[in-house]
């Protein structure tokens, strides 16, 4: 009786522990991803550039979409717009400030699952100021592939760089909006 006792309590242990970790967490693949960005120059082109350091977790539970969460850390004095006066203009005090503000940072809050992804809301930190987003997160589809199980997600933000206490001066010449494309893979744990 003590070994039928014990069997089903150490089966009922095993699933509990399993339902708990129902979640998959994955990190960031910096070599299959990119976090890039454009604003308009004088009304009459895009200028385009990225970042090169970005690190980041996808915590997904596909079970209960509410309990997942993401987070992304963008190097900010890894801007790359393939110009390098351009580049070291823009980690200086009137844009990016890399000095004084070396990250943007998002941190979720709330997830949802949506049609064909997520809703996702959360603390986007720019230039030392804090805002709530929400947005849509598409993907989250698991692939085994290359040795790996991967998921990928893409987003296309509009942020209004006043509304992140850039230099108004400096706004003049490249437009206030800026559209940040965010198409990343993850490699689980």
């Amino acid at each position: 009786m003590r070994c039928i006792f014990g069997a089903v309590l150490a089966v009922a242990v095993v699933a509990t522990s399993s339902l708990s970790q129902a979640a998959d967490v994955y990190d960031y693949d910096l070599v299959h991803s990119s976090v890039s960005f454009k604003a308009r120059f004088l009304d009459i082109s895009w200028i385009h550039g990225r970042f090169n350091d970005v690190s980041g977790t996808f915590s997904l539970d596909r079970e209960d979409p509410s309990k997942s969460s993401f987070q992304l850390t963008i190097n900010v004095d890894s801007v790359d717009t393939a110009n390098e006066k351009r580049d070291e203009h823009l980690r200086q005090p009137d844009y990016f400030d890399t000095k004084q503000f070396p990250t943007i940072d998002f941190q979720s809050t709330k997830v949802k699952a949506v049609d064909g992804g997520y809703e996702v809301t959360g603390n986007f930190t720019m230039h030392g100021v804090t805002k709530e987003l929400t947005f849509p997160f598409m993907g989250g589809e698991e692939v085994e592939k290359m040795g790996a199980k991967r998921v990928g997600f893409a987003t296309e933000l509009r942020l209004k760089r006043s509304d992140f206490n850039f230099d108004p001066q400096a706004i003049g010449n490249i437009g206030d909006e800026a559209v940040i494309i965010i198409d990343c893979a993850g490699v689980k744990q």
